[in-house]
């Protein structure tokens, strides 16, 4: 099994931007611990981070028929990417959409997203921890396929 995980905007400065928000836990640190968490499982896991909108879209469209699962952070483009959420749709591939802090609790803009009517589960203002929920949710679920 193969998840990719996507890291949107901004996910490259965790642990520096905005800690009393995002928390002092790096985004390095986020992947490394997933990729630990996984190899007991068989499942290998490829991280991907871009602060560009194409670049995720291209990513989505190159990993259809290689990923089982992709774990989403889109970052400021979860209020915003309709090119995005069409990927997702286009690939066809299960995802879960994970938000660091209460996307419900901040500036009303983000109260949307283009993805979550269409995610297999989103988990938003469990920190970081919000990515590991959502790696065991998927071990737990598809245990027959590793």
């Amino acid at each position: 099994m193969k998840i990719l995980i996507i890291h949107g905007p901004n996910l490259n400065l965790l642990g520096v931007r905005e800690p009393e928000v995002y928390g002092s836990v790096t985004m390095e640190e986020i992947n490394q611990g997933l990729k630990q968490r996984a190899s007991s499982h068989n499942i290998e896991i490829e991280a991907f981070q871009s602060n560009a909108e194409h670049e995720i879209v291209t990513k989505l469209q190159d990993s259809m028929d290689q990923i089982d699962f992709i774990i989403i952070n889109p970052g400021a483009l979860t209020h915003t990417s309709i090119a995005i959420r069409d990927s997702l749709l286009g690939i066809g591939v299960p995802f879960y959409e994970v938000h660091i802090s209460n996307i419900f609790a901040r500036e009303e803009f983000r109260h949307k997203s283009y993805f979550s009517d269409i995610a297999n589960g989103v988990i938003c203002g469990l920190g970081t921890q919000g990515y590991d929920l959502a790696l065991r949710h998927i071990i737990d679920n598809n245990k027959d396929d590793k």
